[in-house]
C-alpha cells in the first residue's frame, strides 16, 4: 500500500476550521468515554541546543500515529525558523502500513486552535460578545478563527502582546483592538498563549462568569495565570497525567496553592456528558490544555479521508511490501 505524502500546501486546500472543529471535539469525547489510547508523551530535552522534542503516539478509532514535534524557542532568532515545527505519521492499525506522511506543524496549530474553541463552546457562557487575546502568535490565529466559527464575525477581539510588532501584524491580518493585558482580560473569553513561566494576567482582571483557555503551558515550570484564576475558578483539564506533569497546574500544584481534587475533570468529560461544566453565569471557568496525541491523530485521519476524496497529495512506496 503506498503511503500519502501531503504537503503544507496540501493541506491549506483540505483544511477547513469546521472539519477541525469536528474532529477535535470528536477526540476529546472518545477521551472522556475511554474509547482511546494515548501513551504519555516522551520528551527528549536538548538543552544545548535550547529546545526539546516530543514523540506523541496515539489510537482512535480505525487510526493510528505519532507526532515528532519540537519546541525550541530561540528559533526564530538563532535561525530565522518557527518555534514548532512537526511532522505526523498516520498508520493503518490493522496492516501497520504507513497510510500518510503529513505537515505536521499546521496540523499542531489548527488543533490546537480548535481545541480552544471545543473548550468555548462546552465551558463560555452563551452568546459571547467579546474575544481577549494574550500573546499575538501563531496560536492567537488559529484561536480567532475556531472562535468566529462557532460564535459569529461579529466577536470583538481584545488583542494584548509585550510586542506592539505582533499586536499590530495580528490586528492587520484579524481586526480587533490593541489592548492592555489587563483590558483583554476583561472579555467573556480570554485565551492566553503565551509561554510565560511566572504569571502575566491577575485574578482581579478578570469579569464574572468569564472563561478561560490557558493554552501556553506545556512543560514543567510554565505558567500563565494567577493561582487565585484555579483556587477559584471552575478547572478542567484536557489530561490528568500530562497536566499534572506540564499544564497551566503544574506549578500551583507544586507549590501547594492548588490541589489535584480541587480540579473538576477533563473538558472530554464534559464533551461527553459524563460532568457538568458550567454551572451558572457568573461562575469563572478555565480549561487547562496541554494538547492531546488524540486530537492529532483525529484530525489527521479527518484530512487523510479528504485527500483521498480529493485525489490530493504524493503516493510513494517507502517502505514496500
Amino acid at each position: 500500500m503506498p503511503t500519502l505524502i501531503l504537503s503544507a500546501k496540501d493541506l491549506r486546500s483540505l483544511y477547513t476550521v469546521e472539519l477541525g472543529l469536528t474532529a477535535v471535539e470528536r477526540a476529546f469525547r472518545a477521551h472522556g468515554l475511554g474509547e482511546s489510547l494515548m501513551p504519555p508523551k516522551v520528551y527528549l530535552s536538548l538543552p544545548a541546543y535550547d529546545g526539546d522534542f516530543r514523540a506523541m503516539p496515539a489510537f482512535l478509532d480505525g487510526a493510528a500515529g505519532v507526532k515528532w514535534v519540537n519546541a525550541h524557542p530561540r528559533n526564530p532568532e538563532k535561525h530565522h525558523l518557527p518555534t514548532v515545527r512537526a511532522l505526523y505519521i498516520l498508520s493503518d492499525p490493522d496492516t501497520a502500513s504507513p497510510l500518510a506522511i503529513l505537515d505536521g506543524t499546521l496540523l499542531t496549530a489548527w488543533r490546537t486552535g480548535a481545541a480552544g474553541g471545543v473548550a468555548s463552546k462546552f465551558l463560555a457562557k452563551k452568546q459571547p460578545r467579546t474575544l481577549g487575546l494574550v500573546g499575538c502568535g501563531v496560536q492567537a490565529r488559529v484561536l480567532i478563527d475556531s472562535h468566529r466559527a462557532l460564535f459569529g464575525d461579529g466577536l470583538e477581539l481584545l488583542l494584548a502582546d509585550t510586542s506592539e510588532a505582533a499586536a499590530k501584524a495580528l490586528q492587520a491580518e484579524k481586526g480587533g483592538r490593541i489592548v492592555s493585558t489587563q483590558e483583554a482580560c476583561g472579555a467573556d473569553i480570554v485565551c492566553t498563549a503565551t509561554p510565560a513561566r511566572v504569571p502575566v494576567v491577575k485574578r482581579e482582571w478578570f469579569q464574572p462568569g468569564a472563561h478561560i483557555n490557558a493554552m501556553g503551558a506545556d512543560a514543567p515550570g510554565k505558567q500563565e495565570l494567577d493561582a487565585r484564576l484555579l483556587t477559584e475558578g471552575r478547572v478542567f483539564i484536557d489530561d490528568t497525567e500530562q497536566a499534572l506533569h506540564s499544564g497551566e497546574v503544574n506549578v500551583p500544584l507544586h507549590d501547594g496553592l492548588l490541589r489535584a481534587e480541587q480540579i473538576a475533570g477533563t473538558l472530554g468529560e464534559v464533551v461527553a456528558g459524563k460532568k457538568p461544566g458550567r454551572t451558572s453565569d457568573t461562575a469563572l471557568t478555565v480549561f487547562d490544555s496541554t494538547g492531546l496525541a488524540l486530537q492529532d491523530v483525529a484530525l489527521a485521519r479527518a484530512l487523510y479521508d479528504a485527500a483521498l476524496a480529493r485525489g490530493l497529495g504524493q503516493a510513494l512506496d517507502i517502505v514496500g511490501s
